[in-house]
């Protein structure tokens, strides 16, 4: 007890060394640093007593190590972590990565990069004035869903449509909508998690639409939707099963028998969430599980909704297509505002089905791009990769193995793409000291680890980023 009495005199005596924030203000060494960071007085002034209640508390805490308190270096010290906290608030936060996962739609990592001439009209809409709401044609106000609208349709087959800032969104206004304290029924096998909790049932209860479950986990039959129909029923939803497969003893009822079951009762709407949305026919790569949105509203579907920035390869949005008269009360809808993009937005997703549009999506859409990838083209891209670090003369080594790329984005879950991985190693470094050395650089690099080995899939990777890569692992050399 006196030892901790002692302890805590002790802390109070520093404490109260501890200079003013007037005499701070006064040193040479707070002048120049408010040069060097060309703050002003009271900006600088704010930073400081930050970094002296920080000083204070780890004194008192018993955790301070630093010079004592009455001392030059004691205001080293203070301006020194100042300086420290000055550029971590002038940093920013949003940093550049390179993906070598191979996991093409990577959520943590922003999902679906944009093309070139995709940012290109981004920047041409956010530097000058547009007419994001304004015909030029009739010189009075437009609206801003005609930008992306006449393209979705064309696309789609839809007679209208609209966007709105994600997919969660776009359920959320459906429902709110067309069905609020109405009945909407829904196959248990369907009530799917959309990823950070958010999950289907929530989202109805919170819209005001009543959920009604039919069928089990892995079967429902039309039957079960047949019966739940009664005279609070409006709507009859489908959840396309993008994040998760159930196999074995399983039955689903298809588009073209909800859709016909609907149009059976009247005021019934039939609306199918895709999730993840494809303009692309996947097919063509002997994917199959995959609905098209043209061939689900093709096969009857009042409306449906999915992502901008999954499949589709664009912007963050939720894109609603579907029938004319229920597209016109969703964009009439309070919550249209609410949920409305920007500028932005609709300028890279203009652009990206203007490329579906033109047949060039393939070439021009980095997401369709790295899917459709040949395994040969990676190959050669790898082979290219190991003598370039066989070159480096640093120690590396490097060698090439097959495995499997990812889509990802809690997209197509069951499907992986043949790839080729480069394996990386070092004498003087664990695979996971190469791992973690490359993600704290500048750019941050994400690398695979995988039975102690640190492997890079070159699917995600250009060869402009091939070259920074390059010149990290060279880098790495020189550091602890």
């Amino acid at each position: 007890m006196r030892e901790k009495k002692e302890g805590a005199n002790i802390m109070n005596h520093l404490v109260r060394h501890i200079p003013s924030i007037h005499e701070l203000q006064q040193t040479n060494q707070f002048h120049t640093f408010l040069h060097h960071h060309h703050l002003s007085m009271e900006r600088g002034t704010d930073l400081l007593k930050q970094v002296i209640s920080i000083c204070r508390a780890s004194i008192l805490n018993e955790d301070w190590d630093g010079p004592h308190p009455s001392s030059t270096d004691f205001i080293d010290e203070v301006v020194g972590q100042t300086d420290v906290l000055t550029r971590k608030f002038h940093s920013l936060s949003l940093r550049r990565i390179i993906n070598a996962t191979g996991t093409i739609l990577h959520t943590n990592l922003g999902r679906a990069r944009l093309g070139q001439e995709t940012m290109n009209h981004v920047m041409a809409a956010s530097c000058h004035y547009n007419n994001l709401e304004y015909d030029i044609d009739e010189g009075v106000r437009g609206s801003r869903h005609s930008h992306a609208e006449r393209l979705i349709c064309e696309l789609t087959g839809a007679e209208a449509a609209m966007v709105v800032n994600n997919n969660a969104a776009a359920v959320f206004l459906i429902l709110t909508a067309l069905a609020k304290q109405k009945e909407v029924i829904v196959s248990r096998g369907e009530l799917v998690e959309i990823g950070g909790s958010f999950r289907i049932s929530s989202i109805m209860e919170e819209s005001g639409a009543l959920l009604h479950e039919v069928g089990t986990t892995n079967k429902t039959h039309l039957k079960d939707y047949d019966e739940a129909v009664n005279d609070e029923t409006r709507m009859i939803m489908k959840v396309h099963q993008s994040n998760f497969v159930i196999k074995g003893f399983t039955a689903t009822v298809q588009t073209e028998e909800l859709a016909e079951l609907s149009r059976m009762h009247s005021n019934v709407h039939y609306y199918e969430d895709l999730g993840s949305g494809a303009l692309y026919d996947f097919t063509r790569l002997g994917i199959v599980n995959e609905p098209m949105v043209k061939s689900v509203l093709d096969k009857g579907a009042d409306i449906v909704s999915f992502s901008g920035d999954k499949l589709l390869g664009g912007p963050q949005a939720g894109i609603i297509a579907g029938q004319k008269g229920l597209i016109d009360q969703l964009k009439k809808h309070q919550l249209a505002r609410v949920l409305r993009v920007d500028k932005m937005t609709l300028a890279a997703l203009e652009m990206t089905l203007l490329q579906y549009i033109k047949g060039e999506e393939q070439e021009k859409n980095p997401t369709i791009r790295a899917i459709t990838r040949p395994k040969e083209e990676i190959l050669h891209q790898s082979r290219k990769f190991v003598e370039d670090v066989q070159g480096l003369g640093i120690g590396y080594t490097s060698s090439i193995i097959e495995g499997q790329s990812q889509i990802g984005g809690g997209t197509m879950p069951d499907v992986e793409l043949g790839t080729y991985l480069v394996a990386v190693s070092h004498p003087l470094f664990s695979s996971q000291d190469v791992h973690e050395k490359l993600r704290k650089g500048k750019p941050s690099i994400l690398t695979r680890i995988q039975d102690n080995v640190a492997l890079l899939d070159l699917r995600t990777v250009s060869m402009d980023e091939q070259m920074e890569i390059l010149h990290a692992l060279k880098n790495i050399q020189g550091t602890d």
